[in-house]
Parts: C-alpha cells; structure tokens; sequence
C-alpha cells in the first residue's frame, strides 16, 4: 500500500457524486434507520461473555468488509477480489473490488459488481461507487454484465466512541424511481437485530459467540 499525496481519487469527488445521484429523482435510493449496536445487542441477543462495542471496533469491521467483503456479508457476495489500495497523506484510501453478488431483485440470480472504494478514516465513512468496468491489476478492461442497475453505497460509523451508530443507504441507478427495490431493505429492517456482518464480526472477529434471543410472545 503506497502513502502518496491524493490527485486523482479524492473522497471529496466521490461523496460530490454520491449526494449527486442521491438526490437525482430517477434514481431509486434508500436508508437504513442508524443501528445504535449495543442496544441492539443488549435487546436481541444472548452473549456467552460481557462485550461493549466502541466505534473503533465499528470502524475496524467497516475498513475489513470493504477489502474482503465475502468473508463479512457472504449472504450477499460469494467472491471477493480488491487490488490497488493507496493511502493517502489526507487520510483517505481508495482501491477497486471486483465482487460476485446476489441481485437486489432478481431471485436466483448473482453477477459481477465493480465498484471504486473510497475511505475517509477522518469521518469514519466508505463510499462505493458503482461502475461498469475496471483496469485490473494487469491492466485489462473488464466489464459487467448488465444483470442489474449500477448502484452506490455509503458505509459508516457515528454516535460516540462508548455508543457507536452503525449507519447504511443505498442509490441504485435506475431510469425512475422504482419501489420493488425497497423490499430487501424493508425486510431488513423488520427483521430487527443487528445487520449480519456485526453478527460476523463478533462472533469470528472478537471471539464472542451470540445467538438471538428467543421472542418474548
């Protein structure tokens, strides 16, 4: 990984594009509510040992899921492959990732996803911008399939260090606003609990098996 003065993959460029299409009309986008975790934690779910999670480790999660998404969300993505991580001396990183996921509204369907990462440690957040192909390492184009819309994502941590927020939304470019994309985030959120990378995170990562609590009614 190189440290080198940034000119041409700035955050900045890439939070302007993001909130470009977040807020273009036809484009089809969505929020997940902020997740305070340990509330959630303390509410949902059964620990085999006391755990308090600080923002830090919310932000180490999030720099891990960014470089090795199927190990952290292998419900989404069954192959991972990232290359060209810089670091720069503005505190903010960028690398590409080439991903097999399942589609948003498709059933039984998975493609290629390539997306430009762009991290900012100062705000705690990672921006993933969609495209339709990539340089690889050597230095061929790729390209997608088309089996979905390009879409970009913002991952990130809030709240304080002792009660950290887990924050998420979703744009998805498409040619109008579509509501059949809104179902799998609305399940999500009835679903309740944490979001399924945590539930990774802590169980492999930190060593704290947990299991959901068993409804009261």
């Amino acid at each position: 990984m190189n440290t080198v003065r940034n000119t041409g993959h700035s955050f900045a460029r890439a939070n302007e594009e993001f909130e470009s299409e977040w807020e273009n009309q036809r484009n089809t986008r969505f929020e997940l509510p902020a997740v305070d975790v340990n509330e959630v934690l303390s509410a949902c779910y059964e620990v085999i040992k006391p755990i308090q999670l600080t923002r830090s480790m919310l932000w180490d999660m999030e720099l891990k899921k960014a470089w090795n998404p199927a190990k952290y969300i292998p419900y989404v993505v069954s192959r991972d492959h990232s290359w060209g991580r810089d670091s720069y001396n503005d505190g903010t990183e960028h690398f590409v990732r080439e991903i097999d996921a399942k589609a948003w509204i498709i059933e039984d369907t998975t493609g290629p996803v390539f997306e430009e990462v762009f991290i900012t440690h100062k705000e705690q957040r990672v921006i993933f911008l969609g495209r339709d192909e990539l340089k690889t390492e050597t230095g061929e184009t790729i390209r997608t399939n088309g089996y979905q819309p390009l879409f970009h994502v913002e991952h990130g941590v809030a709240g304080t260090e002792d009660a950290p927020l887990n924050t998420w939304r979703i744009v998805i470019l498409t040619e109008s606003s579509d509501p059949r994309y809104h179902q799998p985030f609305k399940e999500m959120v009835k679903a309740g609990g944490l979001p399924g990378f945590l539930e990774i995170y802590i169980n492999r990562d930190l060593d704290v098996p947990l299991s959901r609590k068993e409804p009261l009614w």
